[in-house]
């Protein structure tokens, strides 16, 4: 473990500089870009399989994640062909509850851990935290790391706790690290986190947890996703990427994708590889499908605001 720890720190990828003039360039030019009607709604239908529909509050109940539940499996039944969700997102005490009302529909769950939000907590608590999330059937786990490790330059403290987690995960639950981007400071260090999270065993790699702001922005996913495709080239593994916070409207999403697509390629354009953290995404997207199925805008009372 020692030397492979090592390796890592001290890699190329872990000290490569952003070039931010170059990832604002690039989000400029997606963000001007037009798509058209057909695209789109292909697109929309896209992001909708791709949304982690989340609650995380601490005035959760077993009635909202139930109806959470119930619209990611019925997102707009007087709509024939829509997806169904990818995950619910809920805390570990609830994982059960939702694995109980998802049963049958293809739609995982995934469960923060490790002293969600704030990641400031001993290593056998959140040891504990991930166990009690695969114990009760997690299908994934959102970790997140510690920022304030991080910050100190005690990065090979990170790793080895992202390389724990992993291993408590094991082939149980897919591992989504979060390095809460809006925390970093900067887009270098963002660009070293994704390397360490990579390299540590994370399934995914995902911006934010929604709870500070900035949370998930177009230059620091590119970023993220700049290193995924960089640790693709050097080790074959493919690993996937969740922007998560802010992004609650169709136009963006479809940006996101854009964005996606022209890094990655279409082998991550799956809800396998490529996720969007979100509470409210899913209804936006639904009136733009409402409004190229039927010309009109539904009225947002025909929504839940779960």
């Amino acid at each position: 473990m020692e030397s492979k720890k090592l390796s890592i720190i001290n890699h190329p990828l872990s000290i490569t500089k952003v070039d931010q003039v170059g990832i604002s360039d690039r989000v400029s030019r997606i963000t001007k870009r037009s798509v058209k009607n057909e695209a789109k709604i292909y697109g929309l239908k896209m992001a909708l399989s791709m949304i982690d529909l989340t609650t995380l509050e601490g005035a959760d109940t077993v009635n909202k994640v139930k109806q959470l539940c119930y619209k990611g499996m019925h997102l707009h039944d007087s709509y024939g062909d829509l997806p169904t969700v990818a995950a619910i997102c809920v805390y570990p005490n609830f994982v059960g509850l939702a694995k109980e009302q998802l049963k049958g529909s293809g739609i995982n769950v995934a469960s923060v851990a490790t002293a969600f939000p704030s990641g400031n907590s001993s290593l056998e608590v959140k040891i504990t935290d991930t166990k009690m999330a695969i114990d009760a059937g997690a299908d994934e786990v959102d970790m997140v790391i510690s920022r304030g490790k991080f910050h100190q330059g005690e990065y090979n403290y990170v790793f080895d706790e992202i390389a724990k987690i992993k291993e408590v995960c094991g082939k149980h639950a897919r591992l989504k690290t979060i390095l809460e981007t809006g925390e970093l400071g900067s887009l270098d260090n963002v660009r070293k986190a994704s390397d360490i999270a990579m390299y540590a065993g994370s399934d995914f790699i995902k911006t934010s947890t929604g709870k500070i702001s900035p949370a998930a922005t177009l230059p620091v996913t590119l970023v993220m996703l700049e290193a995924i495709k960089d640790y693709y080239y050097e080790t074959g593994i493919q690993i996937g990427m969740k922007p998560a916070g802010g992004i609650s409207n169709a136009k963006l999403a479809l940006q996101y994708l854009m964005l996606v697509k022209e890094t990655l390629g279409d082998k991550w354009l799956t809800n396998e590889w490529f996720r969007f953290g979100a509470s409210s995404l899913a209804n936006d997207v639904l009136m733009q499908l409402e409004k190229q199925r039927t010309g009109n805008y539904q009225s947002k009372d025909y929504f839940s605001k779960d």
